[in-house]
């Protein structure tokens, strides 16, 4: 990318771990901002450890997925000269992340009131579990358990299957993205007014926000959205996932001109004028008769098949496992693999940014080896090499 990225100039200090607050600043440090992650000496983040797979001991393919083009920075906060440190860092930066337990950020002095003295304008971006201002600020909690609180394991799965959870860590991602827009809203302020402040996220009001129209639906009309086979949509039919010969095809007739396109595609417009499936909420009414109906028609042909007659006429896709979607072809037509040189891998391959700017990808480089830049940035600092190797000695870094 030749032009200028659009938070090229900008720091970014985060005290960040695991997934949440690393996935969202990951999108800072991929649109140019210089992102460093303070991680304890010698352990780091914990994410470093989370196997099976790693470039070397202690550095894990895991890691690789949240921390790129970030710079790695040692550094304990919980000593008088790691505060030393971090307030000369936040004097040049212009936001301080962290995504710790609720009760910890004040404690080691990561708030705005704390960090407004060396900087009136650092933006203090703080994401948590259950947040810093109530009775829950010191539990901690992860991605699946704010899915089973706010209703996600209710709403996914088969109706006479227990509670599933969505397979990925939607929360950590949601929430680590909306704290990044809160981030740069106030960013946007700071550099107006010259001031700054605390932005809070956390991640069970993140999940439950997620919850949007069945939360809109029950607070307003008492109605529960509930489990519909097949990952169906709850009040739109066919819009769901069919049989066929060798596999699952998902076909979403959403808008009423889909069904008319369907029934013609598939080669039985009869389907029209069944009785049964006439209107939308004929369709509705009678979901399992149609989804017998299609099943019969769709299991005639293996995915690849159906997917050439409707492609590009109305929604629809193929279910693949996860080797399948990574290796469709299209990703490499649109751009969403990319290899970057790591000191232990030299091709190593990751996901592109969903991003463009002017057409092209964000740039990326590796995640960082724990503490590769700690030197650079203390000098960078003003620390001299005898005060870094003091530092050093004791821990501090």
């Amino acid at each position: 990318m030749t032009a200028q990225l659009p938070l090229a100039g900008f720091r970014i200090l985060s005290a960040e771990q695991y997934g949440a607050g690393p996935y969202g600043t990951m999108f800072l440090a991929q649109m140019g901002a210089e992102v460093i992650k303070i991680e304890p000496p010698k352990t780091g983040d914990t994410a470093r450890a989370v196997g099976p797979h790693y470039l070397r001991k202690g550095e894990s393919l895991y890691f690789q997925s949240f921390n790129l083009n970030k710079r790695s920075l040692t550094l304990d906060l919980n000593t008088p000269a790691g505060k030393e440190i971090l307030h000369r860092l936040a004097a040049s930066s212009h936001a301080m992340v962290n995504n710790l337990r609720g009760d910890l950020p004040d404690r080691i002095g990561l708030t705005y009131s704390q960090l407004k003295g060396v900087n009136p304008a650092i933006i203090c971006a703080h994401l948590s579990a259950y947040g810093r201002d109530n009775e829950r600020a010191r539990w901690p909690g992860y991605d699946y358990l704010m899915q089973a609180e706010a209703g996600w394991l209710a709403l996914t799965g088969e109706p006479d299957a227990p509670p599933t959870r969505a397979g990925l860590s939607l929360v950590d991602f949601m929430t680590g993205t909306i704290m990044t827009i809160g981030l740069l809203g106030a960013l946007v302020d700071a550099q107006r007014s010259g001031i700054g402040r605390d932005i809070d996220v956390d991640l069970l009001s993140a999940a439950v926000h997620q919850m949007s129209y069945p939360a809109i639906w029950y607070m307003n009309e008492g109605d529960v959205t509930a489990r519909v086979p097949r990952s169906a949509h709850p009040s739109v039919t066919p819009s769901q996932m069919f049989r066929a010969a060798d596999g699952w095809v998902f076909v979403m007739a959403q808008l009423p001109k889909f069904w008319d396109v369907l029934v013609s595609r598939i080669g039985h417009p009869e389907l029209a004028g069944d009785p049964r499936f006439v209107t939308p909420a004929d369709r509705l009414s009678n979901r399992g008769a149609l989804t017998d109906v299609l099943d019969g028609i769709f299991s005639q042909q293996p995915v690849a098949h159906w997917i050439e007659l409707l492609a590009g006429h109305m929604p629809v896709s193929p279910v693949y496992g996860l080797d399948q979607a990574l290796d469709n072809p299209y990703l490499q037509t649109t751009g969403m693999i990319d290899t970057v040189s790591h000191p232990d891998r030299e091709q190593l391959r990751v996901l592109a940014n969903p991003i463009r700017l002017d057409g092209e990808r964000l740039p990326n480089r590796a995640a960082p080896l724990l503490g590769a830049d700690t030197d650079a940035v203390l000098a960078e600092a003003g620390f001299g090499a005898d005060e870094i190797a003091a530092f050093r000695e004791k821990g501090v870094v």
